[in-house]
């Protein structure tokens, strides 16, 4: 598969999903019923980080460096506010609770016939701010998504 633009993907929010302690597979969104965010601007960025542990040892003179716990990030999604976007009221409403939610992002990249890429993963909306700026503007929604899981990756497959 050769390199693909951003434009054409959709972010797309599901219900109420607890974390949990191990990975999840595709197949735990499979229940879910989506709703797109409309009017997207910017998704940001996410993917696993791991905290770094140092230890430092006498004998060795040198810092010895561990992997700690991992973080999928926080994933910035900027919105042209849009009042009756269904998504974005889902969105809204999320962040108002303490829940996790189960979100489906879907790329563009499909090939004739096949499916596209998709990422499932399992976040908090954590802040939802509106962006106003100056009168050449249009005005934002700006949702913080703590994501609490691993990133699910399927990759874009050919027509079978």
């Amino acid at each position: 598969m050769p390199v693909f633009a951003t434009a054409g993907a959709k972010l797309y929010i599901g219900g109420a999903l607890t974390a949990k302690s191990s990975d999840f597979v595709v197949g735990d969104f499979d229940s879910e019923t989506w709703t797109e965010l409309k009017e997207l601007e910017s998704l940001g960025s996410f993917g696993d980080t791991a905290t770094e542990v140092t230890f430092e040892a006498l004998g060795d003179a040198r810092s010895k460096r561990l992997k700690g716990t991992r973080s999928a990030g926080t994933m910035e999604v900027v919105c042209g506010i849009d009042y009756s976007d269904a998504g974005q009221i889902a969105a809204l409403a999320a962040e108002k609770t303490d829940e996790n939610y189960a979100f489906k992002l879907e790329f563009d990249d499909a090939p004739a016939g096949g499916t596209p890429s998709e990422r499932y993963f399992v976040a908090m909306v954590g802040g939802a701010s509106e962006q106003l700026d100056t009168a050449n503007n249009v005005m934002k929604l700006n949702l913080s998504l703590w994501i609490n899981s691993n990133v699910v990756r399927v990759n874009a497959a050919e027509a079978p």
